[in-house]
């Protein structure tokens, strides 16, 4: 890859990751694009990592919460609140966990990486977005999850290993169908990634390993650059958030799913 390529990578997934609209997808066609090869799942975990490492210090006061939370499990401190939230922030993540690990022992990952799935998600994930997003209430914060909330936005996370649906996208339309404010969704959505994208990134480690040389140092650039452009959307997406409602994601994702469907 060109420094401009990782450039261009690393600005699209950082953008895309937070905005509800598919950094997966963006990821597939940024190089379809730019009429350069495929830049493969080990860079699609480096920016994915990158836009971890944006989320906890962005969210440092609530991660360091799942911390203590975690320690408290464990007898060390007290911090009741924390706990729970640890424990329902982990079990929602089973469930992507599980279909991450199914997928990539069968090696059905890389027959994902097509523009029609990406398209037609695009669209019908858009869609139930706006429909969540015009009926969801606006009652419910982060601290007020429950088990069966966070299992439900967790199943909805693994549908987010298919391209074209946006993991941010599809749990902040489940979390928004159980009645969280827009910017709490956001809140929830981005916490639950933490293990998940951890969990991604530990997937890949024997295929680091293996390949070496200029690809890691490709994918070590990329995720240093995507951590920088996540960090100022999460920033925008926050505060748009607070003011306005979901419809502008709608709008792109089903134009660009139409856009795409026409083209290839």
């Amino acid at each position: 890859m060109t420094f401009l390529q990782m450039l261009i990578t690393a600005i699209v997934q950082g953008v895309t990751e937070f905005l509800p609209i598919s950094s997966s997808g963006h990821l597939i066609l940024t190089p379809v694009f730019l009429g350069a090869e495929d830049q493969g799942p080990m860079i699609d975990v480096a920016v994915h990592i990158g836009s971890l490492l944006a989320i906890i210090v962005y969210f440092f006061r609530d991660a360091w919460g799942l911390v203590r939370g975690g320690v408290s499990t464990i007898g060390i401190g007290q911090a009741p609140e924390q706990r729970r939230l640890f424990w329902w922030i982990a079990i929602g993540t089973i469930p992507a966990l599980l279909v991450g690990l199914f997928l990539q022992l069968q090696g059905y990952l890389d027959s994902f990486r097509s523009t029609d799935l990406v398209a037609i998600n695009l669209i019908a994930y858009g869609i139930l977005l706006g429909v969540a997003d015009r009926v969801g209430r606006q009652e419910k914060v982060y601290e007020d999850m429950t088990l069966r909330d966070a299992i439900i936005v967790g199943m909805a996370q693994a549908l987010a290993l298919i391209p074209g649906t946006s993991r941010s996208g599809v749990t902040m339309t489940a979390a928004r169908f159980l009645g969280y404010q827009r910017a709490e969704s956001a809140r929830f959505s981005f916490l639950l990634s933490i293990p998940a994208v951890a969990g991604a990134g530990v997937l890949i480690v024997p295929e680091i390993l293996e390949v070496g040389g200029d690809l890691v140092t490709e994918a070590l650039i990329t995720g240093t650059l995507t951590f920088f452009a996540a960090l100022a959307t999460m920033h925008f997406l926050m505060r748009f958030l607070r003011k306005a409602g979901m419809m502008i994601f709608v709008v792109y994702r089903v134009a660009l799913g139409i856009l795409l469907l026409w083209m290839f």
